[in-house]
């Protein structure tokens, strides 16, 4: 099943969050870049003091705990969101209500 998940989440090319039961740690805002075997490639970037350094990790599937993607994200401060009228067309929720209604 996790097998499954993980080739799922490296063909969709999205940022995840990797789990090592092994090292205890976490690897964040990682991409899963192949599966081979029991294989799994992490690319990801690390900031230390005033480099980042991008690193490329291969760990075996057996070690991997958890894995999360982040869903959304709202920034903080003073944002205004987009209100219904400015978000376009095709990504507007109808109100079931109003629309089933033929007053």
């Amino acid at each position: 099943m996790l097998h499954r998940k993980i080739y799922q989440l490296c063909c969709d090319g999205r940022e995840v969050c990797v789990f090592l039961r092994d090292q205890q740690r976490w690897i964040e805002r990682a991409r899963i870049i192949d599966i081979e075997g029991d294989l799994v490639t992490l690319r990801y970037e690390t900031e230390e003091e005033d480099e980042v350094c991008s690193w490329e990790e291969m760990v075996r599937l057996e070690s991997i705990g958890a894995v999360t993607q982040k869903l959304a994200s709202v920034p903080r401060g003073n944002v205004e969101p987009l209100m219904t009228e400015d978000c376009p067309e095709a990504e507007r929720i109808r109100n079931r209500y109003t629309d089933s209604n033929p007053e």
